[in-house]
């Protein structure tokens, strides 16, 4: 590793133009670089402090072999230009910065697969689906339905509700290589067949859905709801949504189809939880799909799921409840605490979603968990195995201490800029530009070192008492001793293969525990008359709950059971668990 404090400085100078405690990316300001290498000059900060630092970050670096193989760069996170300047904001070193290359192998097969494969069929009545694609005629409705103006890429960090929704916004975001939208796959796959179909996706265009709709045999209509990252404010959104209703006058898109057209299927992009219950039970929406997020391969993907190429097999990760109020804690409308950060203080405890329901006894319009097929299931036959472990002992002792991975030279001049560096502007270096601290820290305040800044210990390496609950990746290993092993059996009833999300649930007694929490589930896929065996294990970290006294996993005296089932509110087996 790095043994010399300057050498420690010279690779952090290179890792990134803003080290922790930049004031902004482009400021040039900064609470680390040259006031780090000061700290720990004037003994503020140990020696072996800095070291872990470095080794944090440099940990990967090593660990991916970049310290004896070089890749050259072939992109800038900046631009997409082929080229450009590689220091974009003091634009300097203007030559090639993109080579554009195709990383994507076979992703495409990959996310349709995927997207198809968590789509939820959340209603599906009169046989509504799937389709055969041979429908007299399909009408498909909604702005939604199809690619934006702008195209995919067309809004900065995906920061708008511009045609349909295959991704959230925020500096997560990537860019679409393409994005086939629903209209152009549903127009594939029904003129395969010489079939009929034909589209309204203004949103607003009331008359014209009312005149196709009412010729439909078939109305497919497209809604959704997008937030991403508080940076950017998307229609009054400012990261967050305002609400739990559709965007983009969703609600009334599907009232005014339905008054025309008693086939009317919704699918449903969004972020989150909604409120559907205005329309869900109506008799002319015969059937709805919540499609989330699907990414680029978003009209194929549900197209496989209309058609029957895929029977959907996707649980909602979510509740949908009645109201926003049927939610609980409720959003925070005005700042709670003046100019400063919004203070919460999470008083609603652990019973959010399907835990607050559950605790509330509110009856939510489609549960956790839920999900429908186009075959179906039964659960029979559960059998809960116990295993002898041995007890569960609490980590004791202390770490060990920090290592000094090198000899600081504490002599200022050793880390003044050297000669002929040129200084690239706006970018945080570690150097020094005086031998004296306090005009190099360019810090009105700069005071001498005050041994009450050093934490106890400090130049020891800082060994820490171990807590009961740590002793390897994850926590104490005894945590993850297998207690139950749970099994039943899984029969498709139906005509088709199918798969079937099975869920486990745990109830761990207490009056402060949720009703029940969901442990472990399972995807299995099952042809017509085959019964399965379902099998999962109950680790003592699934039985315990967190006693902040001790700072340890305990599992209490109340009594536990455990459930499997199709979802939160449908668990057809049950058994006590004998501890």
């Amino acid at each position: 590793m790095l043994t010399h404090l300057s050498g420690v400085s010279s690779t952090l100078a290179g890792l990134d133009m803003t080290m922790p405690g930049d004031t902004g990316f482009d400021s040039g300001y900064t609470f680390f670089g040259t006031n780090l290498t000061i700290a720990v000059l004037n003994g503020t900060v140990p020696e072996w402090r800095l070291d872990d630092m470095v080794t944090r970050i440099m940990a990967a670096y090593y660990y991916v072999g970049r310290d004896h193989t070089q890749v050259p760069i072939n992109f800038n996170a900046w631009s997409l230009a082929t080229f450009g300047y590689i220091h974009p904001i003091p634009q300097l070193g203007y030559q090639q910065i993109n080579w554009h290359v195709d990383v994507r192998d076979d992703h495409s097969e990959l996310i349709r697969s995927h997207a198809a494969s968590s789509t939820v069929l959340l209603k599906n009545t009169k046989n509504a689906l799937p389709l055969t694609g041979k429908e007299k005629f399909t009408a498909v409705i909604g702005w939604d339905s199809v690619v934006g103006p702008w195209g995919p890429n067309g809004c900065s960090d995906r920061g708008c509700d511009n045609g349909t929704l295959a991704m959230g916004w925020g500096s997560g975001t990537a860019n679409f290589p393409y994005l086939v939208d629903p209209l152009t796959a549903i127009q594939n796959e029904v003129l395969q067949n010489d079939g009929v179909v034909q589209s309204e996706t203004q949103n607003w265009a009331t008359a014209q859905i009312q005149a196709l709709a009412s010729q439909a045999s078939v109305a497919i209509v497209f809604v959704n709801a997008d937030s991403g990252e508080g940076y950017i404010s998307v229609d009054g959104n400012e990261g967050d949504r305002n609400n739990l209703t559709l965007w983009q006058n969703g609600e009334a898109l599907i009232s005014e189809t339905t008054a025309v057209c008693n086939n009317v299927i919704v699918v449903v992009h969004s972020v989150g939880a909604l409120l559907i219950g205005s329309w869900s039970s109506n008799p002319n929406v015969t059937a709805i799909l919540w499609a989330g997020l699907p990414g680029e391969q978003s009209g194929n993907s549900l197209t496989d799921v209309l058609y029957g190429r895929v029977v959907p097999g996707g649980k909602l990760p979510f509740t949908l409840g009645p109201t926003r109020e049927s939610y609980g804690t409720d959003i925070l409308y005005e700042a709670n605490n003046g100019l400063n950060a919004p203070q919460d203080d999470f008083t609603e405890g652990i019973f959010i979603d399907y835990r607050h329901f559950d605790q509330a006894d509110i009856t939510p319009v489609f549960e956790f968990g839920f999900g429908l097929s186009y075959t179906t299931f039964s659960y029979s036959d559960l059998d809960v195995q116990s295993h002898g472990v041995p007890p569960y002992n609490p980590t004791t002792g202390k770490t060990g201490a920090a290592p000094t991975l090198g000899q600081l030279q504490n002599n200022s001049a050793d880390y003044q800029y050297p000669p002929g560096f040129d200084k690239i502007p706006v970018y945080i270096y570690p150097y020094l530009n005086s031998t004296d601290l306090q005009v190099a820290s360019e810090d009105p305040y700069y005071g001498e070192p005050s041994s009450e800044w050093l934490p106890a210990g400090s130049t020891d390496g800082s060994p820490q008492l171990k807590l009961p609950a740590s002793g390897a990746p994850g926590g104490n290993p005894a945590l993850y001793d297998v207690l139950f092993t749970v099994t039943a059996q899984i029969e498709n009833t139906g005509k088709v293969t199918g798969d079937e999300i099975v869920q486990v649930y745990v109830s761990l007694g207490g009056p402060n525990d949720a009703p029940k929490v969901l442990r472990q589930f399972d995807r299995l896929t099952i042809s017509p008359g085959q019964r399965v065996t379902f099998s999962a294990d109950l680790t003592r970290r699934d039985l315990s709950n967190w006693d902040t006294a001790s700072q340890n996993w305990v599992i209490s005296n109340y009594p536990k059971t455990v459930y499997v089932g199709a979802s939160s509110r449908n668990l057809p087996l049950s058994q006590k668990l004998n501890l």
